[in-house]
């Protein structure tokens, strides 16, 4: 890979890690991507979507439309890397990538630049703000992204994987998910305060959660079918204060991931009428709060667009690097691109190097996966690895120069 593509691409993703934002707040994130679509050749707008969503344009000639889509958001994770260039932001990193994901977008985007020769048609890039809650590919579409922009012919993006850096996974079979559908629900639960010591005279809302993190395991355990893929995570829970007072109220958040959207709504009806009824048992004064504040569905890849992009990925790597993977329990939002039958296509990006791995196989620490605070791609060969996956992703399925597609 040309320096002239590389180097760029290494630096913003060395200053992204560095100085990550949360979802809402990319504005720093943003205004360096824009700035890199914008010396690449493509015209940038900003605010898609509102907040700092963003969407490049490159046209070279009439020929299909491409849209290849990244993330900007970072996790609220205190990072313990070690790395140079670990994050300078306290209890915020990129823990899942979404920097190495930006990155290599900016390199394909100006390897294509340099190479017009070669293709015809539109490239879109969307910088998508929060994903991590789920909400950026929803507003950008609720933002009349494709009305304003074009109906992109074949939607693309990648993701960090803790596999081998260097290797490439797509969807063994495209017509089953590749990634879960989810919904987050936020918990409150209604106590009594009163004195420690003085319990009776009280309700516990700290017992009560306590209770119902426990039951809440019975939905995956013992309401849905072992074969079945399916999670239910409660994520946080927040209560209290001086261990000689007892709150008033309790707080939880979960996530339920499953492989349909049915399931997904069996798992949420499950976890409500578990709440409630640890609320009764406990005696609580009123009853509990109960929110949906996100729902993402199932990714489903499309058949013949993955195939194409597996072909060009296989040739330009060789066969040995490109494999295929089953369903996952992750989720993301990316999914929402493919609204009205466009195209998606979805591979994953190992970032993890040959020493960590090496170690991990031979029976030493586990490779840390995304979200950990220990989470660390191996740059040098996950960024061109990226750059050129994603490029030639976008070549493929773009028109030859001088042809059809």
């Amino acid at each position: 890979m040309a320096r002239e593509v590389l180097r760029p691409a290494l630096e913003l993703y060395l200053d992204v890690h560095a100085h990550p934002e949360l979802s809402g707040a990319e504005r720093r994130t943003a205004d360096l991507f824009a700035a890199r679509l914008e010396a690449s050749g493509c015209t940038v707008t900003r605010k898609v979507g509102g907040g700092h969503g963003l969407v490049g344009v490159l046209r070279n000639g009439n020929g299909p439309t491409v849209m290849l889509r990244t993330e900007l958001d970072a996790l609220p994770v205190t990072e313990r890397t070690g790395l140079a260039y670990a994050s300078t932001v306290p209890g915020v990193m990129h823990a899942c990538g979404h920097d190495l994901h930006l990155a290599a977008v900016t390199g394909a985007v100006d390897e294509l630049d340099r190479t017009r020769s070669t293709w015809r048609g539109t490239v879109l890039v969307a910088g998508q703000p929060a994903e991590e809650t789920l909400t950026g590919a929803r507003e950008m579409l609720a933002d009349a992204l494709y009305e304003r922009f074009g109906t992109p012919d074949a939607v693309l993006a990648q993701h960090t994987s803790p596999s081998p850096a260097g290797t490439l996974a797509h969807a063994a079979d495209p017509g089953t998910p590749l990634m879960a559908a989810s919904a987050s629900v936020e918990v409150t639960l209604h106590g009594r305060g009163g004195h420690a010591g003085a319990p009776h005279l009280a309700v516990d809302p700290v017992l009560t959660a306590a209770a119902t993190v426990l039951r809440l395991q019975s939905v995956v355990s013992r309401e849905t079918a072992p074969a079945e893929h399916a999670v239910l995570t409660v994520g946080a829970m927040r209560a209290g204060g001086p261990a000689n007072v007892i709150p008033d109220t309790a707080d939880l958040s979960l996530c339920v991931r499953a492989l349909s959207e049915p399931a997904v709504d069996r798992m949420v009806a499950a976890a409500l009428r578990i709440v409630r009824a640890e609320c009764a048992a406990s005696g609580c004064p009123e009853d509990p709060d109960f929110t949906v504040t996100a729902r993402s569905p199932a990714l489903l890849t499309d058949g013949a667009a993955t195939a194409a992009v597996r072909r060009a990925h296989e040739e330009l790597f060789g066969p040995h690097r490109v494999v295929g993977t089953g369903p996952l329990t992750a989720t993301e939002d990316f999914a929402r691109f493919g609204a009205g039958g466009v195209p998606t296509v979805y591979w994953l990006l190992g970032v993890t190097g040959a020493g960590p791995w090496r170690r991990a196989r031979d029976g030493g620490p586990p490779v840390p996966p995304n979200h950990a605070p220990e989470f660390a791609p191996d740059a040098r060969t996950a960024l061109p690895t990226g750059i050129a996956a994603m490029a030639s992703a976008a070549r493929r399925l773009l028109a030859p120069a001088g042809g059809t597609v």
